[in-house]
């Protein structure tokens, strides 16, 4: 696993892509404000941002890692196939709740290769916070540092992490969502104009589509998006900021 030094939080980072699926999946950045920002409020070591809101691409997938964690540590516990063994991930893929590393290790020792790399690379305490959506972990963010976090430190992060995660990933989801969940633009449309409280006449007015074109749409977008009514749809669209 290539830990790529690109990162999608530079500007016009992602225009020579075409599609979700050539963006680098691991992608390590430097300094960062937003991080940087947050570490003023809860002191932290390292931070990984894992998983998109769309199908294939959520945590545990290993498809999309922004983090500044070290890159050899990333790519010697790929090589040693650690992710299959780790008893941390293996907790953190069934938990809809904050994980904490020590806890899990207090039941489940962890592999001597990967309690070495920890301590050659200072990644200490891992503790993941998962991000979901409909009972469903869509993403996560996982926060290390030399010493555990408090009580009160971890209630804070997981006030603020799913602001994040969304800032971090807000590029990769404004350029590939809509095409990921193979939206078209006339559903996009039609979304577009139901989030403004228009009914299916109104939006059949405003988008030139007949009234039976304009239901087939919110339809088939209500299914794509994962929702069960157009309310919903609207409101997932909305956050996802498929629609704006």
């Amino acid at each position: 696993m290539p830990v790529s030094p690109f990162s999608i939080l530079d500007p016009n980072a992602l225009d020579e892509y075409v599609d979700l699926r050539s963006v680098p999946k691991h992608r390590h950045f430097g300094r960062n404000e937003i991080v940087d920002r947050l570490r003023m409020a809860v002191p932290f070591d390292y931070i990984a941002v894992s998983g998109l809101d769309v199908d294939h691409y959520r945590f545990g997938d290993g498809l999309s890692i922004d983090t500044d964690m070290p890159p050899a540590f990333l790519e010697a516990y790929d090589a040693d196939g650690l992710v299959k063994v780790d008893p941390f991930i293996l907790a953190a893929r069934s938990s809809m709740a904050i994980v904490v590393e020590s806890e899990v290790y207090a039941a489940h020792e962890p592999p001597q290769r990967l309690v070495y790399l920890q301590r050659t690379f200072a990644v200490h305490n891992r503790t993941l916070i998962p991000m979901t959506r409909n009972e469903v972990v869509y993403g996560a963010i996982c926060f290390t540092r030399s010493s555990p976090f408090t009580e009160s430190e971890m209630t804070f992060l997981s006030l603020v992490s799913e602001s994040i995660h969304t800032a971090v990933t807000k590029p990769l989801m404004d350029r590939f969502a809509a095409h990921q969940l193979r939206l078209s633009k006339g559903e996009i449309a039609c979304l577009t104009q139901a989030s403004f409280g228009l009914t299916s006449h109104g939006i059949a007015v405003a988008t030139g589509y007949q009234n039976d074109t304009v239901n087939s749409y919110i339809k088939s977008a209500v299914k794509k998006i994962g929702a069960t009514n157009r309310t919903q749809a609207i409101a997932e669209a909305i956050r996802r900021r498929l629609i704006v």
